[in-house]
């Protein structure tokens, strides 16, 4: 089974706090997913995350309805966590999320270890330009929602 890769970093103008309360609270993952998936956090809340905390999704993907159930695997407040698919579109998917205070606010990495069904091909066609739409999507959110919080602070 290939495995891929994504890496993303961005740095938020914000304060660590501010960025931490928000990834950690998981139905901010909705603000952050265009609305052509059509993304909703199932899970009842509020969620209580950490280590072992399991979320489920709703979502479309290419029109077909998909649900998706992730597992917290890793918690270190303030620094990062981790999310891997437990049931869901992929063969294999794990996330980590990280946080770095810097002079100009918060650095936000994202890396992504996924494995598809279909392989390559797939990944190529379909996949990777997806992947490409939804976290250029959700950098363009974060600017305009911690732009906003700025404004209002």
């Amino acid at each position: 089974m290939k495995e891929f890769t994504l890496h993303r970093e961005q740095l938020i103008e914000a304060d660590l706090e501010k960025v931490w309360t928000f990834f950690s609270c998981a139905r901010n993952l909705e603000l952050l997913t265009p609305e052509w998936l059509t993304f909703k956090v199932l899970t009842p809340g509020p969620i209580d995350m950490g280590v072992g905390t399991l979320i489920d999704y709703q979502l479309k993907l290419h029109g077909l309805p998909l649900r998706w159930r992730s597992e917290i695997t890793a918690w270190d407040p303030m620094r990062m966590f981790v999310d891997e698919q437990r049931r869901g579109p992929y063969h294999y998917w794990k996330h980590t999320h990280e946080f770095e205070e810097t002079d100009g606010g918060v650095l936000v990495r994202d890396h992504v270890r996924y494995a598809v069904p279909g392989g390559s091909l797939v990944h190529r066609l379909f996949v990777a330009p997806d992947l490409e739409r939804i976290w250029s999507h959700r950098s363009e959110q974060m600017e305009r929602l911690f732009f906003s919080l700025k404004l209002v602070a």
